[in-house]
């Protein structure tokens, strides 16, 4: 089973507000998740981002692949450089 970490839209029409959640790659956007992660909300400013980064890590290292905009999230709160660091300190 691919496992994909991305966005699942939740919100008003013209205020989106996103919950981070790992699943199926088959599954909709707004479809069945296994977990959610985190929350990311673009309309504060500056953009509010939770991350649950014990969760994160554990799913990245199990194979699950975050979408470009995720990867993206998880860089900014220096989530991608504890997986690589993790990943290659072996």
């Amino acid at each position: 089973m691919a496992v994909k970490i991305r966005l699942k839209r939740m919100g008003a029409k013209k205020s989106p507000f996103y919950r981070i959640v790992v699943a199926d790659a088959r599954s909709p956007r707004d479809g069945r998740s296994i977990e959610t992660i985190g929350t990311y909300n673009p309309v504060s400013q500056p953009a509010e981002v939770k991350i649950n980064e014990e969760l994160a890590l554990k799913w990245l290292q199990d194979g699950a692949k975050p979408s470009d905009t995720v990867r993206n999230l998880f860089s900014n709160e220096g989530i991608m450089e504890k997986f690589h660091n993790a990943k290659h300190s072996k």
